[in-house]
């Protein structure tokens, strides 16, 4: 290995696009291939994915890198994958798939997370998970199949993730990691699989569908005859099985630095925030919402919150000033009125004018859950115009993620945030004053693939420790630091105390809503 390593692969199996980034054994990003991705949506609220396929596209964004970088596979020290969490891809025997995947987007397991909720066992199987129920999860959507689709797991010999597919069809290992492992079916304390939690799941009489969990820092597989065949790298080459997306995404973008552990948003169509803090410092809360989710490093997990909607929400409002001006008979590119929102931010004033940013179709799911909750101004009057609708829907975002890190505790003493958005000074200056933290942007290309491929790093022995590989890789990559307006923050302070009391007063008019027909 020693005479062909010196080019680290990161595979991340995104839920639209699967990339394959190569990296030097120091972290920088040499060349990246992908492939679209491609999932099925039904009228029943199902999302599936055929796992054939999703297998065929990895290996090609492989051969697509190969493409790009001489000699990959001679020069391939390792490689890694992590993928879109959550979901069912269940292998029966001779590992072929049972069907096609239940992704995290499908939504057929909803009634059997209002049915597990009610449960009196279901506080202590949130107690040990630290995780709240979802149907984006496997534990629920295999109760759920266990109760409608029993033939699905009768026909099943193990259930993997999006990740794990993939290293098995890499390595014809199945197996999964302690990350997944733990805040689905499991104790994020130990990052063992918890017979309290299966119990409260109902699925004792399946526990054999749950693979062994591996750590992808300690452990590697190596790459089998037919998958370098099919993927152009050599037969041999260490395979190493990495932590759900959400982790590696952080990793990669600073949630952890210097030793010290930090807080880290990623600001997509989804925001998803998330702290780093040692087992003891985890506050659960009365709620039950959110994740707990194991990190790569002995005695540190992430807790976490996510918004349904982000950046949506401006798109939405940005949508509705194009078609205007279509209308009026100028046609406006999206990105232009993007490009225009920090214009907008800076010529509004600040006003008592609030914006909840619920504006899924999925309603919101942290720091609470609510399938019917909706967007809204409170606030609004005639001096309000389109600038001010701008700066109320960022603010909006700010306010929501201060919502998401108060489910957690304290807010944190700094910010990392990774995304598109974070562009957008704005927006930054936004989240930085609603926190009342400074912030760092990653300038790291590829989080989520760099996060995995440091888990190869360690594996191989190329860092002694993740901290090691992370004074490397992830703190000479996070840019200045941007302290917060104090005038902002003081202001942000009210706004958010009566942004909190809005949304709890205005839940039961959401659920009045819920039953009123469209005409």
């Amino acid at each position: 290995m020693a005479e062909r390593g010196d080019i680290i692969i990161g595979i991340d199996a995104g839920t639209s696009v699967i990339k394959a980034v190569a990296f030097e054994l120091s972290g920088r990003q040499i060349a990246s291939a992908s492939v679209r991705n491609r999932y099925v949506t039904g009228e029943d609220g199902s999302a599936t994915q055929s796992l054939e396929q999703t297998w065929r596209d990895c290996a090609s964004a492989l051969r697509g890198l190969g493409e790009k970088v001489e000699n990959l596979a001679g020069r391939t020290a390792a490689l890694a994958v992590t993928g879109q969490g959550d979901g069912t891809w269940l292998v029966g025997s001779g590992d072929a798939p049972v069907g096609d995947a239940w992704l995290w987007l499908d939504a057929r397991a909803a009634p059997t997370v209002t049915r597990l909720a009610e449960t009196s066992q279901n506080r202590a199987r949130f107690e040990a998970t630290g995780t709240g129920l979802n149907t984006c999860q496997q534990g629920v959507q295999l109760a759920h199949m266990n109760r409608f689709r029993p033939e699905l797991l009768d026909r099943a010999e193990t259930a993997l993730h999006c990740k794990d597919w993939l290293y098995l069809n890499l390595t014809g290992v199945r197996a999964t990691d302690p990350s997944e492992a733990s805040f689905t079916f499991g104790n994020f304390r130990d990052r063992q699989y918890d017979d309290v939690v299966i119990e409260a799941l109902g699925l004792r009489s399946r526990r054999s569908l749950l693979p062994e969990i591996i750590d992808g820092t300690e452990m590697t597989h190596p790459l089998s005859d037919t998958a370098a065949a099919a993927t152009g790298l050599l037969a041999g080459t260490p395979v190493s099985l990495g932590y759900v997306d959400m982790v590696m995404t952080a990793l990669g973008a600073g949630v952890r630095s210097s030793g010290e552990n930090s807080a880290c948003s990623t600001i997509g169509s989804t925001g998803v925030h998330m702290r780093a803090k040692a087992v003891p410092d985890v506050q659960l809360n009365a709620e039950g919402t959110g994740y707990v989710i194991a990190l790569p490093i002995p005695g540190i997990v992430t807790q976490v919150q996510t918004n349904m909607g982000s950046t949506i929400n401006i798109d939405w409002l940005l949508g509705i000033a194009g078609e205007l001006m279509a209308e009026a008979g100028k046609e406006v590119a999206h990105s232009e009125l993007v490009a225009r929102v920090d214009d907008w931010f800076a010529r509004s004033r600040p006003s008592p004018l609030l914006y909840h940013p619920y504006i899924s179709e999925a309603g919101e799911r942290g720091p609470f859950v609510n399938a019917y909750a909706r967007a809204g101004f409170t606030g609004l009057s005639t001096r309000h115009g389109f600038p001010d609708l701008v700066r109320a829907v960022v603010e909006g975002l700010g306010m929501a993620t201060r919502d998401c890190y108060a489910a957690m505790g304290d807010m944190p003493r700094e910010l990392r945030i990774t995304g598109g958005a974070a562009r957008s000074s704005a927006l930054r200056g936004t989240l930085s004053a609603a926190v009342n933290a400074p912030l760092r942007v990653s300038k790291r290309e590829e989080t989520g693939a760099a996060g995995v491929a440091m888990m190869a790093a360690v594996a191989i022995g190329a860092y002694r420790t993740m901290d090691d590989c992370i004074a490397d890789w992830v703190t000479p990559l996070l840019g200045d630091l941007e302290k917060p307006d104090a005038d902002q923050a003081a202001r942000y302070d009210t706004l958010f105390s009566a942004y909190v009391q809005v949304r709890q007063a205005v839940a039961p008019a959401w659920n009045v809503l819920a039953g009123v027909s469209p005409r």
